[in-house]
Order: C-alpha cells, then sequence, then structure tokens
C-alpha cells in the first residue's frame, strides 16, 4: 500500500509540474553571466570581442508560443582587445553616443521548450539597431536545469546593409556583415 501511495504522490506532482509550465514562464537575464561575442572577419586578420548584456526579461507562454519582454546590450560596451580599435567602433559605427542600446524584443517561437533538459527553438522578434528595427529569426538552444535557464543563438548582422558605417579602409577590409554568439544566463520563474 505504501508503494501505491508514493507512486500516486510521485504522478501527482510530476503532473502539478507540468501544469505549472504550462502557464507563462519568466526568464530573467543574469546581465553579470550572460554576454554577446562578436566576429568580424577581415583581409589577413579576424576581430573576435564581447559586449555587455545590460538587462533582459522574457516572458514566454510554451502553450502559445508567443514570447514579450527584452534584452537590452550597451552598444558602447564592446570590447576586441584594442582600446583605439574599440573607440573607433564605439563611435564611428555604432554611434554609442547617441544609440547607446542595442536591443531584441521577441515576439513568437517555432519549436516547443522542454520543463527541462534541452530544446531548440527559432525566435522570431525585432532587432533594434542603431535606432533602426529590424525583423529576425534566432535559432536558439534552450537548457532548463530546475530553476535555472541558458539560451544560445547565433546569427548574423549585416550591419553595413542595415545603414552602419562599414570601418574598412584602404587595404584593410572587413566583412559587411558580424557574427553573433549570444549566451543568457538566468532563472526562470512562473509569470506574474
Amino acid at each position: 500500500m505504501k508503494t501505491v501511495a508514493k507512486a500516486l504522490i510521485l504522478a501527482l506532482s510530476m503532473s502539478l509540474g507540468s501544469v505549472a509550465f504550462a502557464q507563462p514562464q519568466t526568464f530573467t537575464v543574469n546581465s553579470d553571466a550572460s554576454h554577446v561575442a562578436f566576429a568580424l572577419a577581415g583581409s589577413g586578420h579576424h576581430v573576435e570581442g564581447t559586449f555587455h548584456v545590460q538587462s533582459g526579461s522574457i516572458t514566454f507562454d510554451s502553450t502559445a508560443s508567443m514570447m514579450t519582454g527584452s534584452v537590452v546590450v550597451a552598444a558602447g560596451s564592446g570590447n576586441s582587445g584594442e582600446p583605439s580599435r574599440d573607440k573607433k567602433m564605439s563611435s564611428d559605427v555604432l554611434n554609442a553616443n547617441q544609440f547607446s542600446e542595442v536591443s531584441f524584443v521577441p515576439r513568437t517561437y517555432q519549436g516547443t521548450i522542454a520543463p527541462a533538459g534541452d530544446s531548440s527553438i527559432q525566435v522570431t522578434g525585432v532587432f533594434t539597431l542603431h535606432g533602426a528595427p529590424h525583423d529576425v529569426t534566432v535559432p536558439m538552444q534552450i537548457h532548463i536545469e530546475g530553476a535555472n535557464l541558458t539560451a544560445k543563438g547565433q546569427f548574423n548582422v549585416p550591419y553595413v546593409k542595415w545603414g552602419l558605417k562599414d570601418p574598412s579602409i584602404f587595404i584593410l577590409k572587413v566583412a559587411k556583415e558580424v557574427g553573433i554568439d549570444l549566451t543568457l544566463v538566468g532563472t526562470v520563474t512562473p509569470a506574474n
């Protein structure tokens, strides 16, 4: 009889857990544990670096494939390890004094977010760079373990096509797209 009672309690707690996950969840980004890495190919060299994630909070509904919220990155925080290049990137290319934030506002996603373990989804939303909004879809890998969530995605930003200055000079040529490798780490809780 005790075995049957334990089995019922376990089944009930598992079903309540899945019911709780079916409710909207909020992913709160830990900005200190998260980062945006970038890679820019060029003639004879390759530039890599990071940007600082300022903040992020995304509410998602696993039953409706909807998302709200945003992730905000400090435009002037680019660090490639070369201060003069970073200053030029911040002032001449990103105009960080005027456009201090780069943001992504998710709207919908395709795929299924599992209540635990790994999931692959496609997130569609608005990426705002240099004050201009652009519709993008980002493939994301999600890992949930208890209350901890990690989201990783890679995509390219065609910054010259989107109106930013091409930093190429004379014989030093760089690609017209920059590769972005996004890692967001934080916690997931039931939405209010």
